[in-house]
């Protein structure tokens, strides 16, 4: 399942990037565009549909209860790598983005300030510029230094390779807010993981004569009232969707084909392969989940993203808002033509 959730991410990356080209998307909403086409919302919807969907009396799924359950149990996991990875990868890439339209948006404000503010005619710059050395004291270099600089350069030629590395690991290193990767979500989901693969943590707070049982029952409790909790998160996002915003209408028709055809289309080849060639198991209720997993809707947190940098949050709730009102219809068919699929 990560690698599946991870696969659904850069596929979704990719298109996105051909939808930035093919529309020529402005700098400022490029970001967004990533983070819409790649982060899917894998957590409250999942927990959602896979229960309704077990609780049917048709169910293709076997037994209610032990259906319920699993289903429960996979979407869980689908939310918490789906955290891990909204907000480490989708966050680093739609901050490159976002940072450097903020950067750019600045850099154009302060230059107009400038020449406003300055009130100097061209000539006057000219002249001031004309007056300028051709050489500064800094450059008259010494010829012990040349040959410390010649040293230097063919020692780091030795290695170019190792450099550029170390280079680049350094940007990566310098670009990464650990604040962000270890986000509320990304903890508990760690915690999560922790405490339901270590046997004796297990012991100690999950089952009905495990001690620390309260524990598990109050996050349970918790986790409960967070479903509709973040159902009113969603209208709320959506409310501001009905102003009017700078997207355009082919931008917004791209990301939902995105989202809605081509990434299911590409979900069930791949989750197909991975059967076929033997990494996953028959196990229909798994495989509906890995399915499902390429048919959601952007996910809540890119919204969150979004006003953390604050910019371009009208056209992020333009965009929230079409694709979840679509989403009312395409998920449906989508779980219909799964459902058919697998049985």
């Amino acid at each position: 399942m990560p690698v599946n959730i991870l696969l659904s991410f850069l596929i979704g990356s990719a298109l996105a990037w051909i939808l930035i080209k093919i529309t020529r998307t402005p700098p400022h909403l490029q970001g967004l565009v990533i983070g819409c086409c790649s982060a899917g919302n894998m957590g409250n919807l999942l927990l959602i549909v896979v229960p309704a969907v077990c609780e049917e009396s048709n169910s293709p799924f076997g037994d209610t209860s032990v259906c319920s359950s699993y289903g429960k149990a996979y979407a869980s996991l689908s939310m918490a790598v789906g955290a891990i990875y909204i907000w480490t990868y989708v966050y680093y890439v739609m901050s490159l983005y976002l940072n450097k339209s903020v950067s750019d948006a600045g850099t154009n404000k302060d230059s107009r300030i400038h020449i406003i503010s300055s009130g100097e005619s061209s000539t006057n710059i000219f002249l001031e510029s004309s007056r300028k050395p051709l050489l500064h004291s800094n450059d008259r270099r010494s010829p012990d230094d040349s040959q410390i600089q010649a040293e230097t350069r063919s020692t780091k030629s030795r290695f170019p390779f190792l450099d550029k590395m170390r280079q680049r690991i350094n940007k990566f290193t310098e670009k990464i807010d650990l604040k962000m990767i270890f986000a509320p979500s990304t903890i508990a989901a760690i915690i999560g993981f922790v405490i339901g693969t270590i046997s004796p943590f297990r012991k100690v707070m999950v089952g009905e004569s495990a001690p620390l049982r309260v524990l598990d029952s109050s996050a349970a409790l918790v986790g409960e009232a967070a479903i509709p909790a973040m159902t009113l998160v969603i209208g709320a996002n959506l409310l501001s969707g009905l102003k009017r915003s700078g997207v355009g209408v082919s931008l917004i028709m791209g990301i939902i084909a995105i989202r809605y055809i081509l990434l299911p289309l590409l979900g069930i080849v791949i989750v197909k392969a991975a059967y076929r060639f033997g990494f996953i198991g028959s196990d229909s209720l798994y495989q509906f989940i890995l399915l499902l997993q390429y048919a959601v809707p952007p996910a809540l947190a890119v919204g969150t993203i979004i006003q953390l940098f604050e910019t371009s949050e009208s056209e992020c709730s333009v965009i929230l808002l079409w694709t979840y009102a679509v989403a009312a219809f395409a998920l449906t068919l989508w779980i219909t033509f799964y459902i058919w699929l697998l049985t």
